[in-house]
């Protein structure tokens, strides 16, 4: 055998190696923000490899150099991955009406990229929201993604925008962002909960791998396999067609620790059994 030949005998494994699936857990859905045990818990959920945590609320909460030092010690203690960070705003700010949004955003990105997590969740709903319609609203709100993208990138974090704007709005305001390092972070549930139902799962398809940078999953308190505004079968099949490779993430609602540990549980299996990650 030449020694040529020996990377095309081996191209056909590397090929058929699958991304592995990533499933995480958001630490306020398990009713635990600000408590650093929240990482010894998800470790009783087998197939669970991370947790979302908040910025801004709880305490002690990561606008503290000491919590977020704490949360990387106990994280890597667990065996657990921080792959993203949600709850950015202080009390009373948001995107539309803040001038301190960017400091949030920008103080954000500086706490991701010191626990190595690659997603800020940017959460902006209703009044919070621009009116795609209208450039005065939306105007502003593309500046400010425009001048804390390029922090984002030499962090090595995308900015995940979830809110209530239909798939069609996310897409045309990421068009006027026109940076890779915001991208939307997709929620099913929440387009059919702010009035989008009919494009919940085909927005999927429209915004694409490209625009996607994460999943949150949830079926209010119910499992995914049961019933509910998103059917979640369906869904998973176009992320598995459009090559989704991110992270899930729950945002299930919980009655208690106990339930967090069965529910979660039952939901990683539920994804396990339709999701088929791509491969790498």
């Amino acid at each position: 055998m030449t020694p040529s030949a020996r990377p095309a005998e081996a191209a056909p494994a590397e090929q058929n190696t699958r991304i592995p699936l990533k499933i995480g857990h958001r630490a306020a859905s398990m009713r635990m923000v600000g408590d650093f045990n929240v990482f010894k818990l998800a470790r009783q959920i087998p197939g669970l490899l991370g947790i979302e945590l908040q910025v801004a609320s709880g305490k002690p909460n990561l606008w503290d150099p000491d919590a977020v030092r704490r949360y990387k010690r106990e994280a890597n203690r667990w065996g657990m991955m921080i792959p993203s960070l949600a709850g950015v705003w202080d009390s009373g700010v948001s995107i539309m009406q803040s001038p301190t949004a960017e400091s949030n955003l920008t103080k954000a990105i500086r706490v991701a990229e010191s626990l190595g997590s690659g997603v800020v969740l940017v959460a902006f709903f209703r009044n919070d929201a621009p009116d795609m319609a209208d450039e005065s609203s939306y105007g502003p709100v593309v500046q400010v993604f425009q001048r804390v993208a390029s922090k984002a990138a030499d962090a090595g974090v995308t900015l995940g925008l979830e809110n209530s704007l239909s798939p069609a709005d996310n897409k045309k305001l990421l068009d006027e962002v026109a940076h890779p390092s915001v991208k939307v972070y997709y929620d099913p549930y929440n387009m059919a909960q702010y009035g989008h139902p009919a494009e919940a799962i085909p927005g999927i398809r429209l915004l694409g791998k490209d625009r996607i940078c994460q999943v949150h999953v949830k079926n209010g308190d119910r499992l995914l396999s049961e019933s509910g505004l998103v059917e979640w079968r369906a869904a998973l099949e176009v992320l598995n067609e459009i090559g989704y490779d991110g992270w899930y993430v729950f945002e299930s609602d919980h009655k208690n620790r106990a339930q967090v540990v069965e529910a979660t549980a039952q939901n990683v299996a539920f994804l396990r059994k339709h999701v088929k990650m791509p491969f790498g």
